[in-house]
């Protein structure tokens, strides 16, 4: 599949500097590229790539200052980083085989169930009663759509999802593989003779607009309510979020973090790997938590950046890291002190004996 430099610079909206015919049929790193590839410049790192490239096509910053001619054609847009992310998307469309339709055999769709228009359900898939389809929505097959279900338009279910009853799922919504929306919450009472009793999960999960959601992620239902992923929400994959939980506006989560239940993350934090947070604190809008960390306590202060485990201030974890870190040297240097502590007091006892004397 080919495109010209013409129709690329008319979807990005971005100004050539070349031959608006060049085509390619390929998308490739700068440092790797050849002809007929597309590649950008965002990062000055790699600007010197750009002189001894044989892409066909380069994508650049608007504000790119050249040092020397190039032998490619240029799109400079105001942002190459965003703008060639706009490109994948249009490419992983295209190839993606979105656009779709219908219902693919063998399929169950309930008859009281509500399907929009352009909706795709793949192969092998179970859609429940009363589930909501709205326009656009892609269920790619071996997925499970629960009763009462309803997902917004355009959003996107890839294969082997499954989505319990009564969850709600927003607009531009993307789940991918193996992910579980609306798993009971894990909730069980003691009992006097050392077993558990479970109790009922009749919450469900509300999923907002241009949510991402990874692959074998599984978000809870709540006990009672909803457990809320917030507008702009990533989350990577193997993420637990428990019951009852909310997620702020804008927040990205990265892989194997656990969010235990009731606790609420505000909006545009940034959380690394590997994390883990106790139940029924608060974290306040801002706040990054570096990889591997653990959050025992509520975070009030927006903006703040944690590390380490139990986690606090990442400038002071820092220090007590170097301190760490020169711990023997700082022991050795104790034990030569106390050395001469003890040689002085010796000096000094046998002075003040010849003194008495």
């Amino acid at each position: 599949m080919q495109f010209t430099a013409q129709q690329i610079a008319t979807l990005l909206q971005g100004r050539l500097e070349g031959d608006p015919a060049a085509t390619v049929n390929n998308l490739a790193k700068i440092e790797e590229a050849r002809d007929g590839d597309l590649c950008f410049l965002s990062n000055r790192k790699y600007e010197e790539y750009i002189y001894s490239s044989a892409a066909s096509i380069i994508i650049v910053n608007e504000t790119l200052q050249l040092t020397a001619p190039v032998n490619t054609t240029l799109i400079r847009v105001k942002d190459a980083y965003s703008s060639f992310a706009t490109l994948l998307e249009h490419y992983n469309n295209i190839i993606s085989g979105n656009g779709k339709t219908g219902v693919e055999q063998p399929s169950y769709v309930s008859p009281k169930a509500r399907i929009g228009a352009n909706v795709y359900i793949g192969a092998f898939s179970y859609v429940d009663d009363n589930a909501v389809l709205a326009d656009g929505v892609q269920i790619c097959p071996g997925s499970f759509v629960g009763r009462d279900v309803r997902i917004g338009k355009d959003s996107k279910i890839y294969a082997g999802v499954r989505i319990y009853q009564g969850c709600i799922l927003g607009n531009n919504v993307i789940v991918h593989s193996g992910a579980i929306i609306g798993g009971d919450g894990f909730g069980f009472a003691p009992l006097s003779d050392g077993s558990y009793k479970k109790i009922a999960q009749i919450g469900n999960v509300v999923i907002e607009d241009d949510v991402e959601i990874g692959a074998n992620t599984t978000i809870d239902r709540a006990t009672m309510g909803s457990t809320i992923i917030r507008h702009g929400v990533k989350l990577d994959n193997l993420i637990q979020i428990a019951h009852n939980v909310e997620i702020g506006a804008n927040t990205v989560i990265a892989a194997q973090t656990g969010i235990s239940g009731s606790t609420r993350i505000g909006k545009n934090c940034v959380i690394g790997g590997q994390v883990g947070i106790v139940g029924h604190i608060q974290i306040a809008d801002g706040t990054r938590i570096n990889a591997q960390s653990g959050v025992s306590k509520s975070v009030t202060v927006e903006n703040t950046t944690l590390n380490s485990s139990p986690a606090f201030d990442y400038k002071s974890s820092l220090k007590s890291q170097a301190i760490f870190r020169n711990l023997p040297e700082l022991q050795n240097r104790l034990l030569k002190l106390e050395e001469t502590v003890q040689e002085l007091t010796a000096l000094l006892s046998i002075q003040n004996t010849e003194y008495k004397k």
